[in-house]
């Protein structure tokens, strides 16, 4: 089974994010369950979402303590909460930042990944300038890192999930997959 925890703030469609990458992998033929968290979010707060991903079916529903993978859509999270918490030794850390992985100071124990999905975003005139929607072109990025799904299967969820500006999210998730490293 492979867990992946999203950490992101209210407003960013961090439980979104986890909803597509679902859809996306149940697409594939994999079972995938997302799980929200839900309390006091408000626009602007630090929210989470999960993601379990196995060949067979799944039936636990709780929260993730340790994950194998940890996605970050704010990078200012990085700083004030410990994302890499529980996270599983060379688990994998995909953050939006336009700064290069090396900057960040995590334990050698992990993989570190950046994409800069928030100018991905505002070029794809996602969300505004000042609270850019990221959910969909960090999820281009997650797909070709972790190889967890195929960016046709991506593509088709975001064009089924996004209400607004289906395609606009599509060519976000598209041109992050492209320039991932991965």
């Amino acid at each position: 089974m492979i867990e992946i925890r999203f950490h992101g703030r209210g407003g960013q469609g961090v439980v979104v994010a986890a909803k597509i990458l679902a859809d996306s992998i149940l697409k594939d033929g994999k079972y995938c369950l997302a799980i929200p968290e839900f309390g006091v979010e408000r626009r602007g707060a630090p929210v989470y979402a999960f993601a379990r991903i196995d060949d067979k079916e799944i039936f636990l529903r709780s929260r993730i303590y340790e994950p194998d993978h940890v996605v970050v859509l704010d990078p200012v999270l990085v700083y004030s909460i410990d994302v890499t918490s529980g996270l599983k030794k060379n688990g994998t850390i995909v953050i939006n930042s336009e700064k290069s992985p090396e900057e960040f100071s995590f334990s050698n124990d992990f993989r570190v990944y950046t994409i800069d999905a928030t100018g991905i975003a505002v070029k794809w005139k996602l969300g505004t300038r000042a609270s850019p929607i990221v959910n969909t072109a960090i999820l281009g990025a997650v797909a070709k890192i972790l190889g967890i799904t195929k960016i046709e299967s991506l593509i088709a969820s975001i064009k089924e999930s996004v209400p607004t500006k289906p395609e606009e999210n599509a060519m976000a998730a598209k041109e992050a997959y492209e320039i991932a490293k991965g």
